[in-house]
C-alpha cells in the first residue's frame, strides 16, 4: 500500500455497473465481496484498487482516506 493507492481510492470513479461513477473507496463492501468470491476483480490497477478498498474496509482503515478525500 502506498500513497498514491489511497489517493486513488479517494478519487477514482467505478467505470462500469451498478455503481458506476462512485469512488472506489464507497463501493459498498458486499459489492466488493461478491468480485473477491468469484475470484474475478477487473484486471489492471482497478482491480488492484478494488481488491485494496476491500482489504481497508475489511480491516477498518477508512480513515486513511476520509482526509484525501477532502483534499481532493
Amino acid at each position: 500500500m502506498n500513497p498514491e493507492d489511497l489517493k486513488a481510492l479517494a478519487t477514482m470513479k467505478m467505470p462500469f455497473g451498478k455503481y458506476a461513477g462512485r469512488v472506489l473507496i464507497d463501493l459498498p463492501e458486499e459489492y466488493l465481496l461478491w468480485f473477491a468470491r468469484k475470484g474475478e476483480f477487473p484486471n489492471g490497477r482497478l482491480g488492484e484498487l478494488m481488491a485494496l478498498a476491500l482489504e481497508i474496509r475489511m480491516e477498518g482503515l477508512e480513515g486513511l482516506i476520509k482526509p484525501l478525500k477532502r483534499s481532493s
